[in-house]
């Protein structure tokens, strides 16, 4: 980034430039939120959002909206603009033709294919540029994307329910429900935001889920088609029912396993899923090569809805980037089952340490979202 110092205004029209961003939380993927502010003479004369992967992008639409008020005007872009040829054209290039005289951007592109040449390509055609400004909100907004782009491998959000004894179902499997319909609402946001939901062949075996979006568009707040994303099932020795519940909803399926040809391979395939060969590990599937496949697929961030032995798995291999825990107000009982299985964890020092990013009130329920600490 730069040392660019930015003043009162610059940081209010590039916050106004991450509200508009955010509005295309449920419809960009596998493209990051960017938003777009155009500022000539202290007064905006276009902003635009970038809303779906394939469409104009945010840049585009502002200076649509601007016009010829684009010229000498200012651009405060959340991401840098892109300077490659993609499904759309280069953004670095709209901007140069429009004539604008500044460009401030929040974050340097982690995409390789850009990372700095947006920007350098800006400044060869002689518009001063500033970057660095509210970086951490931006890439806040895109933490799927930036992990794809900087590690290899999607944004893994955990998502768990539990009664104030951190039981998660009845020893006899029964779960339904422990939270409230406010939690489970807000559990349908968090699917229609990611790319993925994930689960393991246990938990299909246990509750046959859909793990689709019920949610309506006006629910969500967009004007566009709900997004049904990616279902994932971890099925190490191929025995997911061709007639689950996932595979008879709108939106793909892709099994994950590490026997592609197991007898069946013909079933599910003709009930519409997708399979895909991921290598062993002990006692499943190599999580990080799931990530990787995953991400290989363009998928930006991926919400694990799992039992507690899956769930254990990924925090184990630390590649739980958030855990979301849903607490009811209610007592389950010891006989209930635990959240996560963590067999290896049977000293102190061997504890997984956790930092509260964020709690607040979900109807009757109280919601979590604990970051796992890097040792």
């Amino acid at each position: 980034m730069s040392g660019s110092v930015f003043d009162a205004r610059d940081h209010e029209y590039m916050a106004r430039a991450l509200r508009l961003a955010r509005r295309g939380l449920y419809t960009t993927q596998p493209n990051p939120r960017v938003g777009c502010v155009l500022v000539r003479d202290g007064r905006v004369v276009g902003e635009g959002w970038h809303q779906r992967a394939g469409g104009p992008h945010a840049e585009v639409l502002a200076l649509r909206a601007a016009g010829a008020q684009a010229r000498e005007a200012t651009a405060y872009v959340t991401l840098e603009p892109c300077c490659h040829h993609g499904r759309t054209p280069p953004c670095t290039e709209a901007l140069i033709e429009a004539g604008v005289a500044e460009v401030v951007v929040a974050m340097e592109d982690p995409n390789p294919r850009v990372s700095g040449q947006g920007l350098a390509r800006l400044r060869e055609a002689g518009i001063r540029v500033r970057a660095g400004l509210l970086a951490r909100e931006a890439e806040a907004l895109n933490p799927g994307f930036v992990s794809r782009m900087r590690r290899g491998r999607p944004w893994v959000r955990l998502k768990s329910a539990m009664s104030l004894d951190g039981r998660t179902a009845m020893a006899s499997g029964e779960s339904q429900w422990i939270t409230g319909a406010a939690a489970r609402t807000d559990v349908q946001r968090q699917r229609a935001r990611v790319d993925a939901v994930l689960t393991g062949i246990g938990t299909v075996r246990a509750d046959d889920p859909g793990l689709n979006v019920r949610l309506s568009a006006e629910a969500l707040g967009i004007q566009a088609p709900v997004r049904q994303p990616l279902r994932v099932v971890l099925d190490p020795d191929l025995e997911s029912p061709a007639d689950m519940r996932m595979l008879r909803l709108p939106g793909r399926t892709l099994i994950l396993t590490a026997a592609p040809e197991a007898p069946g391979r013909r079933a599910l395939e003709a009930a519409g899923a997708e399979l895909l060969p991921v290598p062993p590990a002990p006692g499943g599937l190599d999580l990080e090569r799931v990530l990787a496949a995953l991400a290989a697929l363009e998928v930006n961030e991926v919400l694990v809805e799992a039992g507690a032995t899956l769930a254990g798995g990924f925090l184990t291999a630390g590649l739980v980037d958030e855990w979301l825990i849903y607490m009811a107000p209610h007592v389950m009982g010891h006989a209930a089952r635990g959240l996560a299985v963590l067999p290896q964890v049977e000293r102190m020092h061997q504890r997984l340490p956790m930092r509260l990013e964020s709690l607040r009130a979900v109807g009757e329920d109280l919601r979590f979202v604990w970051v796992p600490e890097r040792r």
